[in-house]
């Protein structure tokens, strides 16, 4: 089996493990979907849903976060951590959602970074999942871990990283690759203790820095 054929049964294998791969974090817009995973930095995303469940219910709009007095949005998301830096982010990225984007989620790399508290990753965690665009591939600490280990890159930088990624995917199912390989992060490949014996990748898996 040559890498070309290697990386399709990979894609095959993930593809019947994780047939509907969906973002963990609960949304319904793409205001939601941005917002929440602004709130997922450093912390998981089952306790960035219990607060969004709250959060979005107060503010439905960009306006509604932009307008908000920024102690008020501090106390709703103060159990997850960084508060101040994501209160801040929030409110200022929705001020400027509503000043230059007429109130609605760019739907383009370039706008999307140019939002405070929004790089690249974030950026195609959006464009991928709320608008059906394919313009990356999305790398947090599972998908660098997962991609490591299958030998799919060499890098340890997010940017490398994703480059590596898109060279060997095809870019209609980066958006879908990254999610399954997040899923399979926390299901399987973990960073302690990785399912190896159970997991659906073993037979073709190299297992690059795994003592297994």
């Amino acid at each position: 089996m040559n890498e070309k054929e290697r990386i399709e049964k990979i894609l095959a294998i993930l593809k019947n493990t994780y047939p509907d791969s969906k973002p963990a974090l609960l949304y319904t817009n793409p205001l939601e979907l941005l917002i929440a995973t602004i709130l997922s930095a450093r912390c998981t995303d089952e306790q960035v849903n219990l607060v969004t469940k709250k959060l979005f219910h107060k503010y439905r709009t960009a306006e509604d976060y932009a307008s908000a007095p920024i102690e008020e949005l501090e106390e709703m998301i103060h159990s997850l951590g960084f508060y101040k830096t994501k209160a801040k982010n929030i409110k200022n990225a929705c001020s400027l959602i509503c000043s230059k984007f007429n109130g609605k989620v760019p739907s383009q790399m370039n706008m999307l970074v140019e939002l405070p508290g929004v790089g690249r990753k974030t950026a195609n965690v959006v464009l991928g999942n709320a608008f059906g665009i394919n313009e990356g591939v999305v790398v947090d600490t599972h998908v660098s871990r997962v991609a490591f280990r299958l030998g799919l890159t060499k890098e340890k930088q997010p940017e490398k990283i994703e480059v590596d990624l898109m060279r060997c995917i095809h870019k209609e199912q980066w958006a879908e690759f990254s999610n399954q390989l997040i899923w399979h992060g926390r299901k399987r490949c973990k960073a302690r203790n990785p399912d190896c014996p159970h997991c659906e990748l073993n037979p073709i898996c190299p297992k690059i820095g795994v003592s297994q």
